[in-house]
């Protein structure tokens, strides 16, 4: 199906309340048909049932492909259920859970959110506006009660990971934007460095292993955001928690599957001989 640009209006009451913004958007027929049916069916979901494994379960087959957000310039929202990445999986079953626990099923309901939770304060202001590091992620919509990222100092949580970004300013070749708009490189910099130093704790992938106390830590349909010592990173993948009789696994879009996949192996499994994974933040939808 044909890929068309238009102009829409959309409110921007999830940040800037009162206002309103045009913004550009990128997406197809298929997208907004795939979205208003879904958001339809959840509303016959049983009570307690989980929403984010409903939606995210919905995305299961679809191909994985990388770069999807990266078609336009200027920056465009970029609205794409057919094809995803692991962060496009996560953004768009959160706010298909954002909007069905909110009672919105309209597909302008689902645009604006997937807007409020990929770019900084809710707002669409160019390439570096957008979230590019999974930390800034959580924070920023922490902050705005999207999400609320697990923290403790008990048994899972026992280890610290202390935040050094610089992959994106390190390394502009691997970025068309940052190619083609090196005068964009010092804002991604000044981003970076407004994280550095931010200390998180996390679950150590040698703690994975089906316990109560994990089982307490992480609940289905939480966002599991993996961690990883390789340098100027802070996350390596996402995907979405689900726990079976033997152990927690992960449901995310597969660089190995090339699809989005509800891993055969438990996520202790998945993670041994990876030796830049070094464990997992957990991060709950506020639905």
């Amino acid at each position: 199906m044909r890929i068309i640009l238009k102009i829409i209006c959309l409110f921007a009451g999830l940040s800037c309340a009162g206002h309103a913004k045009a913004f550009s958007v990128i997406d197809t027929d298929a997208d907004s048909i795939f979205v208003e049916k879904v958001l339809k069916q959840a509303k016959s979901l049983a009570k307690g049932e989980n929403k984010t494994l409903f939606f995210a379960r919905k995305l299961i087959g679809r191909p994985y492909v990388a770069h999807t957000l990266e078609v336009a310039d200027p920056e465009c929202l970029v609205v794409n259920t057919r094809q995803l990445d692991c962060t496009t999986l996560v953004e768009n079953a959160t706010a298909l859970t954002l909007c069905a626990s909110r009672g919105k099923c309209r597909y302008g309901d689902y645009k604006k959110m997937l807007l409020a939770l990929r770019y900084r304060d809710g707002v669409m202001a160019g390439y570096a506006s957008r979230l590019h590091y999974f930390s800034e992620w959580i924070e920023d919509n922490t902050r705005r009660g999207m999400v609320e990222e697990r923290q403790s100092s008990q048994t899972p949580f026992t280890h610290v990971q202390k935040i050094r970004l610089g992959f994106m300013s390190d390394n502009p070749e691997k970025y068309d934007m940052l190619r083609r708009h090196p005068e964009m490189i010092e804002e991604i910099r000044r981003q970076e460095q407004r994280m550095e130093g931010m200390e998180r704790r996390y679950i150590p992938k040698t703690q994975l292993y089906d316990t109560p106390a994990l089982r307490k830590a992480v609940a289905d349909g939480d966002i599991i955001a993996i961690t990883t010592n390789k340098k100027g990173l802070d996350i390596a993948h996402v995907g979405i928690a689900v726990w079976k009789r033997d152990g927690l696994y992960l449901l995310n879009a597969s660089m190995i599957y090339k699809k989005v996949v509800e891993d055969s192996r438990t996520l202790a499994e998945y993670m041994k001989g990876r030796k830049t994974f070094t464990g997992i933040r957990v991060i709950r939808i506020r639905s």
